[in-house]
Formats: C-alpha cells, structure tokens, sequence
C-alpha cells in the first residue's frame, strides 16, 4: 500500500512517518517543504520512505505532487501540512490579507491535492482520506487563533463532502483533531502558558505527536466502515 503524508518530515509528520513505516507493506512517500535533511535522514533510515520536496506556494510543485499520485497509484492520503506559522492574534486586529494568504497556502493546495488523491481512488475504487485538524475547531476555540480555526473547520467541512461524495466507491474520509502539542508549528509559545495548560490538563501532560500518529496508524488500517468522522483527541477536555 502506497501512502502519501503532506509534511512528512518534521512536527507530528515525522511522528506519523515513524509509526507507519513500521508496516512493511505500506511504502511511504513524504512531502517536504523546508526539512530537506529530516527528510534525507528519513530517506536514509527507513528503505519504505521516499521524500519529494512540495512547497505548498510553488505551483509547479503543486502540479507535479499531482502528477506523483497519479503515477504512483497512492491508496491513502494524510494531509498533515500546515505551511504557516500560526498568526496568534485577536480576529479584529487581523487584516483580511491573513485570511486570504491561509486559505491559499492551508487550503487550496490540499484541495489540488486531494481531488488527484480521488480521481486515482475511484479507479481503483479504493481509497482512505485522513485529514488532520485540530481540538480548537470543538467546543470553545483558543483566544487569537481565528484564523487557524477557520482554516481547520473549512477542511473538515470539505472532507464530510468527500465522505459523502466517495462512499459508493469505498473510499473514506476521516479527520483527527489533536490538542496541542509541541511540535515546529506551536514553537514559540510561552513557557507559562505551558505550565498552565499542564496544570489544567485532566492527565496532567500535553499530548504527544507519537499518541495521535497511534490514531493516523488505526485509521491506515480500519474497515471502510468507519467514514466521515472527526475524532477529537485531547483527553477528557472535550467532555460535554
């Protein structure tokens, strides 16, 4: 089984590359943007990896991702990248540029991506989507993370159409939508606010990229009954 994971070198996307090639059937193929040597010692490492630079803001690279799946015949897709840093701020101190810049950097690309990913599963009538999100799109989102919100909640409306869309042709879509973590993406938080989250923490400790990479693997491996859900990992937090 082919498996192609967007930003798959560095962050909770080489956590996911780690658990999955530990399956000897599933050849990996691994996007990179700007981990080029994470992705060599990946490369390196494991012989079921192969690494394919793909910057989600060059359209050739864009283009020939698409032409890769194609060719390659990929039987599950995990978009896991995020191409920008998080811009932490109130919604009403945000210029509407922040929004379009996301949306063309966060969600277009995965749409390009993914419509190849389908046209190649409905041939094969076979296929799994595997979306990753966050818990800030359940119950009350974090202050200054609007426009991270948004994006997110824009990709798990798309991928209940693509649940919706493809299932005649067993192809599923699901989504995961991790607490926070330390990874490159949160780098940069204040140590504080850590402790706090720490503190208030039902088991006491933040969520690793290793837990949710358990996730993406039972998914990988799933009958295709299980379509179109989001599954919330962040302990009790969710709780209603």
């Amino acid at each position: 089984m082919k498996v192609l994971i967007t930003g798959g070198a560095s962050g909770l996307g080489k956590a996911i590359t780690e658990r999955l090639v530990q399956q000897k059937d599933f050849q990996v193929i691994i996007t990179y943007r700007s981990s080029a040597q994470k992705a060599q010692e990946l490369e390196n490492k494991y012989t079921n990896v192969r690494a394919v630079k793909c910057d989600f803001s060059n359209d050739s690279d864009l283009t020939d991702i698409s032409k890769l799946i194609q060719e390659e015949g990929i039987g599950i897709l995990i978009n896991n990248a995020h191409s920008t840093k998080i811009d932490k701020n109130y919604f009403h101190k945000l210029s509407a540029d922040v929004f379009a810049y996301g949306f063309h950097q966060n969600i277009l690309p995965v749409i390009r991506i993914t419509q190849a990913a389908i046209n190649i599963f409905r041939k094969k009538r076979y296929g799994k989507i595997i979306t990753i999100l966050s818990s800030s799109i359940a119950n009350k989102p974090p202050t200054g993370y609007s426009e991270y919100t948004a994006s997110k909640g824009y990709l798990l409306s798309l991928s209940k159409s693509w649940a919706t869309e493809n299932v005649a042709f067993n192809i599923t879509s699901n989504c995961i939508s991790p607490a926070f973590m330390l990874t490159q993406l949160t780098h940069g938080t204040d140590e504080r606010i850590i402790e706090e989250m720490q503190d208030k923490h039902p088991l006491k400790r933040l969520l690793i990229p290793e837990e949710v990479a358990d996730v993406v693997a039972f998914l990988c491996n799933s009958t295709q009954q299980i379509n179109g859900v989001n599954m919330i990992v962040n302990s009790a937090e969710n709780v209603v």
